[in-house]
């Protein structure tokens, strides 16, 4: 059994048709190991939501993905047939969506969303779904969990709404979590609790976990490794610890001097957008690139960088190997080995 549960290599996405088609993700490639939590961080646009979509043939229509690789326990995510797919989603890997009221259904009872998951997925008869969804509302907190079976998505408040989607989440025994922005609608007392709460399950049950954020200061608390990404490509890729000591990329570097400058960054309540802003930089993310020509630009963080030089304004700088288990795009960074070029897993 490989000691990662997932390895993607080479992912790029395109969107729209012609002749305005666009490549948003370009040359995505990471891996998971088993029990492990990676953090993947990036601005509004930078591809994060769209990469783990993919995994799960989940893009939008007129959104199209391929890669080199996409392994997930042993198989290839891309290569498998529908049905196959459908198996897996939600049963072996699971998703614990940013807005718990868009998630849920709002004209069925959270007890028949529950029962839905565990007969679908386990093959339990109703009265064993029954009690099973009631085990699931308590393990994530939930008072009265036999009577809040027949209530339905409005009457609970936000972070109640989040504990059901983590109960559904968690009801087919999944081996992968992804958690995408999963705290952002809440304040910042339910936000810690379900943190804590998602922690607390990933110990018990021995999930990976993959979570989507714009809050580096979470990821300090919480993550393994960290994932950044910027304009639809992976710039630094690096262990928590390394990452926070001494990032490397000029992107990675204002991103935790924002949260240094201004404690606003871990507010949970306030916009993506307006987290966004604490970035030292004057420009803004720049527009995705024209699908014929994915590389016409260099290092798409030049309009933002304070270090950039000719080379960066021509050429994509490639992600190369680092001390310390690390990976960075940029040609301002010198590589392990000179002669080290290209993408490593």
């Amino acid at each position: 059994m490989s000691a990662n549960i997932l390895e993607l290599e080479g992912l790029s996405i395109q969107v729209g048709a012609a002749p305005r088609r666009r490549q948003v993700v370009t040359n995505v490639s990471f891996h998971i190991a088993r029990g492990e939590t990676l953090g993947v961080v990036g601005e509004s646009g930078s591809g994060k939501t769209l990469t783990l979509l993919s995994l799960l043939r989940l893009l939008p229509p007129g959104a199209d993905a391929v890669a080199a690789r996409a392994w997930f326990d042993g198989r290839d995510l891309f290569g498998l047939s529908p049905a196959a797919l459908r198996a897996i989603r939600g049963r072996e890997i699971a998703v614990v969506f940013q807005d718990p009221l868009t998630a849920l259904n709002p004209v069925l009872s959270i007890g028949r969303q529950i029962i839905e998951v565990l007969h679908r997925h386990l093959g339990l008869a109703a009265a064993a779904s029954r009690e099973r969804a009631v085990e699931l509302l308590a393990q994530v907190g939930i008072p009265d969990p036999a009577l809040r079976l027949a209530q339905y998505p409005h009457e609970f408040s936000g972070g109640m709404r989040q504990r059901v989607t983590i109960a559904m989440a968690l009801a087919g025994e999944p081996q992968l979590l992804i958690a995408d922005e999963p705290t952002t609608a809440l304040d910042v007392t339910v936000q810690a609790e379900i943190v804590s709460l998602i922690q607390q399950l990933q110990r018990e049950r021995g999930l990976s976990v993959l979570w989507v954020t714009h809050d580096l200061a979470l990821l300090a608390r919480i993550a393994d490794r960290v994932l950044v990404m910027y304009a639809g490509r992976v710039v630094e890729d690096a262990p928590a610890a390394r990452l926070f000591a001494a990032p490397l990329h000029p992107y990675s570097r204002s991103l935790l001097a924002g949260i240094r400058r201004d404690q606003s960054l871990q507010a949970p309540d306030q916009s993506p957008q307006a987290r966004d802003q604490n970035l030292q930089a004057p420009a803004a993310m720049p527009a995705p690139l024209q699908a014929a020509d994915p590389t016409a630009i260099g290092c798409p963080f030049v309009p933002r960088c304070s270090q950039a030089a000719l080379q960066c304004r021509t050429t994509p700088p490639p992600l190369v190997p680092m001390e310390a288990a690390s990976r960075v795009a940029c040609w301002a960074v010198e590589p392990v080995s000179a002669g080290v070029r290209g993408d490593a897993t």
